[in-house]
């Protein structure tokens, strides 16, 4: 006689945390319970241990479980879950039904074995398995608040609330009066749930290392990256041996516990969403929780040395503060910005806004007027860029353009290293019926040869080419159209004769002649 073969399932199990020791067990109990009674036979487990039911990628068991399903090899009929929540807490009710789709649509459907409906499409059943999962959902975002307000009244009594204790500090465990009991190592953690931690200072060598960063800021009026650099100068390694960068400095001198606060809520990141830094006046706060390693004023001196230094300001600090220069003078200008001490100076605006004239159209300040001369020196600025293109295009072999530094301007190499400085005199009508050339020669480039580039009266293109072997001038000076001091250069017909006048410039200079 024939016995009834019992139908191939599998179990998928879920805990929470490791506090809950017989929670595995007692869901296994439960659904075997259910298989033996429906003629199941159990031939495959799912686990996820100590793991959230929030979020999918945590979960390998669950993972495991959806890829065997949909794959179709998996080798059994249905899936036995204890309830809706060991499925998953879920937010959005939608992904959890998603998951359980993916199996059905399989032709595996998920059992729910402590539940009181059955999940088999039903109106009744749909609408309760909808509630079961919204309240899942909901007691994980209620426990989560609840957990936060108790983290918060722990740090306002001045306990420290998980994560790492930071260079220069160690972690302490005491008892709830602060009785110490002994210091933590990494990755080791309170056993008892009365027992607390708190922060003490840590090695000799790194309490005075913070000490000193704090003295390089204020005292050396070092920058951030120079104290990283000066650390690792002096070889002192940063945490697990790693070196010093910009985030390390910056964390210490702005970070509260070095001067003997204990600070929860810097960031939030609540049910694995991303984290989000939160404004300091939702920061809780509890002075005088920990021993010092900086006394308060040195820590205020320091926060007041970051905060007025550009880097650490927001675009619209920046803006303010030239407001602020606006409101006062009436006007703004390049002069009135460079000599404002109150006021970042115009690369600060060039890197945030893009420049000058941007920056004022921020600030409503300005018509197409007063920035003739800002476009006109642009202007200058790109034919200058296009002459030197132009001459690099005519002898590919023989010229290249070299820039050595940020504060080097682009400047023409020829054979043997020789170094051509390239000046552009743009035309200045200094009354109705009369044009001079204003040159700017730059000191750093009175030893080189020096191709002079007058532009025509509207400074719309090139009028003429000259080859000087050196512009000595150390101030801005005037050129008339036939002016004598043009005699002591080579006059260039076309750019095709570039290379020869360099050379007879140079060899005139070198002869006296």
């Amino acid at each position: 006689m024939a016995t009834n073969q019992r139908v191939p399932v599998a179990q998928y199990v879920r805990m929470s945390t490791e506090h809950q020791q017989y929670s595995l067990e007692n869901q296994s109990l439960a659904i075997q319970k259910y298989a033996d009674c429906h003629d199941f036979e159990i031939v495959q487990t799912y686990t996820d241990t100590a793991r959230s039911g929030v979020i999918l990628k945590h979960r390998a068991g669950l993972q495991r479980l959806l890829q065997d399903v949909v794959q179709g090899s998996c080798g059994f009929s249905a899936i036995l879950v204890y309830d809706v929540s060991r499925w998953g807490r879920f937010q959005d009710t939608d992904e959890a039904a998603h998951y359980e789709f993916l199996c059905k649509s399989s032709g595996v459907p998920v059992h729910y074995c402590a539940e009181i409906f059955a999940n088999d499409g039903t109106l009744p059943s749909l609408i309760m398995k909808a509630l079961k999962r919204t309240m899942a959902g909901e007691y994980s975002r209620e426990l989560g608040v609840k957990v936060l307000a108790g983290q918060k009244r722990l740090a306002m009594l001045g306990f420290k609330q998980g994560g790492l204790p930071g260079y220069g500090l160690r972690r302490m465990l005491v008892s709830p009066f602060k009785v110490p009991k002994q210091m933590l190592a990494p990755g080791e953690r309170k056993n008892i749930a009365t027992d607390r931690v708190i922060l003490v200072p840590g090695p000799d060598r790194e309490v005075q290392c913070v000490r000193n960063i704090f003295s390089m800021l204020i005292f050396e009026k070092r920058t951030v990256y120079a104290i990283a650099r000066e650390l690792n100068r002096r070889g002192i390694p940063y945490l697990n041996g790693a070196e010093w960068d910009y985030q390390a400095v910056y964390s210490i001198l702005t970070h509260p516990k070095y001067v003997g606060y204990a600070v929860f809520a810097r960031s939030s990141r609540k049910l694995y969403t991303p984290a989000v830094r939160l404004p300091e006046t939702q920061w809780v706060l509890t002075p005088g929780a920990f021993e010092a390693i900086v006394d308060s004023q040195t820590f205020q001196e320091a926060q007041r040395i970051l905060g007025d230094r550009t880097i650490n300001k927001s675009d619209e600090e920046i803006l303010n503060s030239l407001r602020r220069l606006l409101a006062s003078k009436g006007t703004l200008s390049l002069s009135l910005i460079q000599n404002s001490p109150d006021t970042p100076s115009p690369s600060t605006y060039r890197r945030r806004f893009g420049g000058l004239r941007q920056t004022y159209s921020l600030v409503g300040y300005g018509h197409p007027d007063q920035f003739k001369s800002m476009d006109l020196r642009h202007k200058t600025l790109a034919l200058r860029d296009e002459v030197l293109t132009q001459i690099v295009r005519l002898f590919p072999d023989a010229v290249s353009i070299v820039r050595r530094s940020r504060r080097w301007r682009n400047k023409l190499c020829m054979p043997g290293g020789r170094i051509v400085s390239v000046v552009v005199a743009r035309a200045i009508r200094s009354s109705k019926d009369s044009v001079r050339w204003q040159v700017d020669p730059h000191l750093s480039e009175r030893k080189f040869v020096t191709l002079l580039v007058r532009l025509n009266q509207d400074n719309s293109g090139v009028k003429d080419f000259h080859v000087f072997a050196r512009i000595n001038a150390k101030n801005r000076f005037r050129l008339t159209l036939r002016d004598p001091r043009l005699q002591l250069g080579i006059v260039l017909p076309t750019l095709s004769a570039f290379p020869e006048a360099v050379e007879r410039a140079a060899h005139n200079y070198l002869t006296g002649l």
